[in-house]
């Protein structure tokens, strides 16, 4: 059958109950000729290719890792919306003219949601808003706490505010629901896992919960590292014509995984003494940071994927040490290089 969107699950959970050896196939691998458009040919069409074998199946879970991806990707979907809450809060402060968000380096804070649900309530002294910030931020800014806190605050303000704090707590509750069933799955089924991956510079509990819900846990269907790396879309596409390379962009694959992955290598790009901080600050040298960024994700997918496979934990020893003999070659070969291009200025 053909299916869009979502369509295909509802049918894909009765069929796989009756026991139906199923396959989800990619529709660019299907792609019949131009001109012969109809649904009963393309049921022919698909029917002939899996009956010659010509069909390759994408990865489908089982339905304990669906039941937990549920969780995990409606716990980022609650993160987007509360961050769209936070930012609106701001902005409405900001028309109030109460500028403490400039002081501080999170929004989410503990002093903002103090001031905020103050000033929604009716209080608009700022030497009383001033005592609700932390005593290491008044320290350190001074008067400045008290004049960023003198504003014009109406009704429909305090009114607009009550309504975002009351969002944010009903959005951060759903949140720890998610967190907590995310939780008693992984705990209860894959304990294992979970010890093995917060061992990996960068990666806390939340973290490892989200790689077990989008991979499975389980390698044995990427085959390989490099396999493992094509499907999270973080391999440099093939697109080589006459010799010459068209683009090396990043391929299409899981965006979910493919995120918690690059914020797991700007974590360990920022932890002291990761191998992770000197790579990323080698290739921050000769590319962007985006381009280096994306690089130590990759490695870090290889990590993992060697790390449950072999069900063993993170060993910073066996990550390869920059020669420094290389690095000499590579100082001597820029040197002649310099030298050679005197000459022929000359």
């Amino acid at each position: 059958m053909e299916s869009t969107g979502i369509y295909w699950i509802p049918v894909w959970n009765i069929l796989e109950s009756m026991g139906f050896d199923l396959m989800l196939v990619n529709p660019y691998l299907i792609r019949q000729m131009p001109g012969r458009k109809s649904d009963v040919k393309d049921a022919q069409w698909i029917a002939e290719l899996l009956y010659k074998g010509m069909l390759r199946g994408s990865l489908v879970p089982c339905p304990l890792i669906r039941e937990l991806r549920t969780y995990s990707r409606k716990y980022r979907k609650l993160q987007q919306r509360l961050t769209s809450v936070n930012q609106e809060m701001e902005r409405t402060l900001e028309m109030c003219n109460i500028r403490l968000t400039s002081l501080v380096s999170n929004i989410t804070g503990k002093s903002v949601r103090r001031v905020v649900e103050a000033l929604a309530c009716g209080e608009t002294d700022p030497e009383k808003l001033g005592l609700l910030v932390h005593g290491r931020i008044r320290n350190r800014h001074g008067a400045n706490v008290r004049r960023s806190l003198e504003g014009f605050v109406g009704g429909h303000h305090r009114f607009t505010l009550s309504l975002l704090l009351e969002e944010a707590g009903l959005l951060e509750r759903q949140c720890l629901a998610c967190q907590e069933q995310m939780e008693r799955i992984c705990l209860q089924h894959y304990p294992q896992q979970i010890g093995l991956l917060v061992t990996h510079p960068g990666i806390d509990r939340l973290s490892a919960m989200f790689i077990i819900a989008e991979t499975g846990a389980d390698m044995a269907p990427f085959e390989s590292s490099g396999r493992f790396s094509g499907w999270t879309g973080l391999r440099p596409r093939n697109d080589e014509s006459a010799g010459k390379y068209k683009s090396t962009a990043i391929t299409k694959g899981n965006r979910y995984l493919r995120t918690i992955l690059v914020q797991i290598a700007w974590a360990a790009t920022r932890t002291k003494g990761s191998h992770y901080r000197e790579k990323y600050a080698r290739m921050a040298m000769r590319k962007s940071n985006r381009k280096a960024l994306i690089a130590v994700a990759r490695k870090i997918g290889t990590v993992i994927w060697n790390m449950l496979a072999g069900r063993q934990p993170y060993n910073p020893a066996l990550m390869p040490v920059y020669d420094p003999a290389k690095l000499s070659g590579k100082i001597s070969y820029h040197q002649r290089e310099i030298q050679r291009l005197e000459k022929i200025l000359r």
